[in-house]
């Protein structure tokens, strides 16, 4: 009886061993480089995601929403319409990185994420950020490339590393198709046809996006001009009137409906060509804005509804077909008329019971 004991604890103990060797593999993870060339080990199933930042969260919706921990800002009232109702209610924790970060380290842990996800530049000042929080928390901390191109490869990549795989290809040829659509019908455009646009961001429309801005982005892929370029490179600026009176746009996009209010009705405004032309557009805005506010994956209707503002002979579809068909897909919602009204009213597009609205 003894002998038989005896020789059972050797292979206990080698069980036991095994059995350890599997948890420690699993507790290690599977490495993942991401855009700012860090190895960060992610946890083999990843169930419960912190977005660090709006432009984040809005990829992290998109793509999979029953693994939100919550929002980095609570949905409005006039948003929650236009998102997945059991998104509605998710906690607010702030926001890890970029202007104006509140979130803190408790707030953090008290959601218990598997992994935390932060959206655009991937700069050393991003990086740093990311492995002290890292270090802090010991959550997993990855930072993706945030350009509009690399739109489609993000979906993919993030994704798969987060159990989305199916779901992340769709969207990332979804995104392929709109991209490439564009891109084939403004191959020809000659210069003349390239509107010179300014984009006003606050109530007095004189924060901007300079050239290469993030903010800007999409105005170089619809083929258009981003007048405040003339300053040189950066992010967002502070102009003055005179700068945007003497640049002349040819195309007003307003971020804010005061701006937009303001360019009609304020007498400094009356000379510009696009007050005379009445080519001033309210960007839509729900429940992300299609411009900008934020930068992320949001912007792929704003493209669309951008390029059919700017070349309607080119872009001759109606928009209000496509933003339904977009809304489907990425933001998981079905719109009614009311809703479409809602959203391209003040955009340049007709709404119910103008022509080319949707039955």
């Amino acid at each position: 009886m003894r002998r038989r004991d005896g020789a059972r604890i050797p292979r206990l103990l080698a069980g036991l061993a095994l059995a350890l060797a599997s948890l420690s593999g699993a507790a290690q993870g599977r490495p993942f480089v991401d855009a700012a060339g860090r190895r960060v080990e992610i946890p083999e199933t990843v169930g419960r995601v912190l977005a660090a930042g709006p432009p984040a969260s809005v990829l992290l919706y998109t793509l999979a929403p029953g693994k939100m921990v919550g929002w980095v800002r609570s949905p409005q009232a006039d948003e929650k319409p236009f998102l997945a109702r059991e998104t509605w209610d998710l906690p607010a924790y702030g926001r890890l990185t970029g202007r104006g970060n509140t979130a803190n380290i408790e707030a953090v842990l008290a959601l218990k994420p598997d992994l935390i996800v932060d959206i655009g530049a991937t700069g050393p000042t991003y990086a740093s950020l990311a492995d002290r929080v890292q270090a802090q928390t010991g959550i997993p901390y990855i930072l993706l490339d945030g350009s509009f191109a690399r739109t489609p490869e993000t979906y993919r990549r993030f994704g798969a590393l987060i159990g989305a795989e199916a779901r992340g290809e769709a969207l990332a040829a979804d995104a392929e198709s709109l991209l490439a659509e564009v891109r084939t019908r403004l191959a020809a455009l000659p210069e003349g046809r390239r509107p010179r646009v300014y984009y006003g961001r606050g109530p007095r429309g004189l924060e901007t996006g300079l050239a290469g801005s993030i903010n800007t982005e999409i105005l170089d892929f619809a083929g258009a001009r981003n007048v405040a370029s003339s300053e040189g490179p950066g992010g967002l600026t502070t102009v003055s009137p005179e700068q945007v009176l003497g640049w002349n746009p040819d195309v007003i996009l307003a971020l804010d409906p005061a701006f937009g209010e303001a360019l009609t009705r304020n007498p400094l405004w009356r000379g510009l060509s696009a007050v005379k032309a009445g080519r001033i557009y309210q960007i839509p805005r729900l429940p992300f804005g299609w411009f900008d506010a934020p930068p992320g994956v949001n912007r792929l209707i704003g493209l669309r509804w951008l390029v059919a503002l700017l070349y309607p002979d080119l872009f001759p579809q109606p928009l209000a077909a496509i933003t339904r068909d977009f809304y489907r897909r990425f933001y998981q919602v079905e719109l009614d008329a009311s809703q479409l009204d809602a959203l391209l009213a003040g955009a340049g597009q007709p709404t119910a019971g103008q022509p080319g609205a949707p039955p």
